[in-house]
């Protein structure tokens, strides 16, 4: 999440800036343990959670475990507030989430599901994520708790995108979403070094299937 704070604006450096702004909304699918979409209004809103990085859905069981923590904490038909800072380059909105008054964002690191984005944490309250990722780690919270870490969700994402610099897939054959078929092929050759199917570089391939 690139972003940063800037007279009164919250600019992501790959979107357009955005006022911050609060708006209700309500929860129509989880994607994974930082992105959900709503429905705000009349219109559908993918949303990207700000100033934390919570393990990919390729990287189990981490990944999985931090869907099902943000799935708790906002059950899909359920009502929460969106805190809008930015607009990212693939039009959804980089937001903080809460619930019932609960920031959610901060919750998600308060468990060990998520990581604090400490290099995009502008425009979220530092302390506080400081402190509540401080505390997780101590009492062994959640990724905090496995022997010999996980692997940070940005260093995760830049290794699977590494491949993408070979001028041919492993194979020699380029495949499309459309030709794989399914969400659970598509990650197989991801996994493989079919590196292109992942154009966003989540470490996800033609998440258009989920």
């Amino acid at each position: 999440m690139r972003q940063f704070f800037a007279l009164g604006l919250l600019t992501a450096a790959w979107g357009m800036p955005a006022i911050a702004q609060t708006q209700p909304a309500t929860v129509l699918s989880i994607g994974d343990g930082d992105t959900l979409r709503v429905r705000e209004g009349s219109r559908t809103l993918n949303v990207r959670l700000a100033c934390i990085d919570a393990p990919e859905s390729s990287q189990a069981p981490h990944g999985a475990s931090a869907r099902t923590q943000l799935q708790a904490l906002a059950p899909v038909g359920s009502g929460v507030e969106l805190r809008v800072k930015a607009i990212d380059r693939y039009g959804r909105s980089v937001a903080e989430l809460s619930r019932n008054g609960r920031n959610l964002n901060q919750a998600l690191v308060a468990s060990g599901a998520a990581f604090v984005y400490w290099q995009y944490i502008q425009g979220c309250d530092r302390q506080a994520y400081s402190r509540l990722e401080t505390e997780a780690r101590l009492k062994g919270l959640g990724v905090w708790g496995v022997r010999g870490g996980v692997q940070r969700p940005w260093e995760y994402r830049s290794r699977q995108r590494k491949p993408a610099s070979s001028s041919s897939a492993p194979s020699g054959r380029r495949y499309t979403c459309k030709q794989v078929g399914s969400y659970a092929q598509a990650q197989v050759l991801l996994r493989q070094g079919h590196s292109y199917l992942d154009g966003d570089g989540d470490g996800e391939a033609c998440e258009s299937f989920r």
